[in-house]
């Protein structure tokens, strides 16, 4: 009988997490009914979003989450042994499935690439960043991009692509090491918005111009200092904010409405399970062929070991991570 590890939700976030918000579970799986699959967690994703979904969880119930994981029996001869699955299984090291939910590894995934990309710049992350940019923001060539977080998962591959579509790119990071990785990755501009004397000054400095779009990842106070610097028909793509997620208190107040109004500017947030069929399949092909030409670098940040799931998690949400934060079962 194969024991299936699993990390629940103990207790309900408040503020920031920590250990005693998680705990671990061993459960006995029952043997395979015809039409199912045992699957066995090969690297799990840890992403902000969790912080916010979290809420809607009981007290008890398991983690959410995607993995990649692998078919160890099947009687499912859709998923024979062997198959490469992505599915949103939750923090679990052990599961049964009938094949609802499981998406198999593209057939002409390239050999070279890494299984994990296909939890970061290959998946979800790289996905927000595409559609974010290319479809909310309706980037075009020759403006001018802002990225929040841009070390990050999605922020990262959202430079990169900015780039490619010949755009100029700044990018904000909260530490030294971070601002260096994102100038390696050819942003034009990077600053460490937490050593800056004044944000709206490294803002002006950075492009005097304004901004034509800004991809926002962090929300609150830094937000609104940037929705003063958009350009006239400016867009904003709201994918999240990380800076607010484990507030106590009352939201900070918004952008004023008349800069919005008078600027005539488009904010809309997204999920990026919005996109699916042809455009979803167009751009997992145009991240896969940009990251084999080597045209968009990635780096993970990968923590060994199932256990170290609410640590990679909490760590993730402290900004210790470069680029995707990935769990190796």
């Amino acid at each position: 009988m194969v024991q299936a590890k699993s990390w629940t939700l103990k207790k309900h976030f408040e503020g920031f997490p920590t250990d005693g918000n998680f705990e671990l579970k061993t459960t006995e799986l029952p043997p395979l009914c015809d039409g199912e699959v045992l699957l066995e967690a090969l690297f799990l994703s840890v992403d902000p979003y969790m912080r916010v979904a979290a809420k809607k969880l009981k007290e008890g119930d398991r983690m959410m989450g995607e993995q990649v994981a692998r078919v160890v029996e099947s009687k499912n001869s859709a998923f024979p042994t062997g198959t490469i699955v992505m599915a949103l299984l939750g923090w679990t090291s052990h599961s049964i499935s009938d094949g609802n939910g499981l998406r198999k590894l593209p057939a002409e995934w390239p050999e070279k690439l890494p299984l994990s990309l296909a939890l970061g710049t290959v998946g979800m992350p790289g996905l927000t960043a595409y559609f974010g940019l290319l479809d909310i923001c309706g980037l075009k060539d020759g403006e001018t991009v802002l990225v929040s977080a841009a070390a990050g998962a999605v922020g990262s591959v959202v430079g990169q692509i900015a780039k490619l579509k010949g755009c100029k790119v700044v990018g904000t990071a909260g530490s030294d090491e971070k601002v260096a990785y994102l100038k390696k990755l050819g942003f034009d501009v990077a600053f460490n918005y937490k050593t800056v004397k004044s944000l709206e000054e490294a803002l002006k400095t950075a492009s005097p111009d304004g901004y034509d779009c800004y991809f926002d990842n962090v929300g609150g106070e830094f937000s609104n200092a940037v929705i003063l610097q958009m350009k006239t028909f400016g867009r904003i793509a709201i994918c999240g904010a990380i800076s607010q997620y484990n507030r106590t208190g009352p939201c900070p107040q918004g952008p004023p409405p008349e800069v919005v109004i008078y600027q005539q500017l488009r904010m809309e947030g997204f999920i990026v399970t919005r996109w699916q069929g042809e455009a979803r399949q167009k751009a997992m092909t145009d991240l896969m062929n940009w990251v084999s030409e080597g045209k968009i670098q990635y780096h993970e940040h990968i923590t060994e070991g199932f256990e170290k799931m609410p640590a990679a998690f909490m760590g993730m949400l402290k900004g210790e991570n470069l680029g995707k934060t990935i769990v190796k079962a």
